[in-house]
């Protein structure tokens, strides 16, 4: 399931229209941050998990 160019511009103008222009890059950003701070978290998982199976099976 994809997404076209038609529902990223209606997803932009309901977004614009609800929340308002001065509103949106702050959203944004706070989304951004988010996904920054996840990505960070994740990648530190799974590099204790790398380091846990090497202690495991060093071969």
């Amino acid at each position: 399931m994809s997404m076209g160019v038609g529902s990223i511009v209606l997803i932009a103008v309901a977004a614009l229209l609800i929340f308002g222009p001065k509103k949106l890059p702050e959203l944004g950003r706070a989304a951004g941050d988010t996904l920054k701070e996840f990505k960070h978290a994740t990648k530190g998982l799974a590099d204790d998990e790398d380091k846990s199976a090497e202690n495991k099976d060093p071969k």
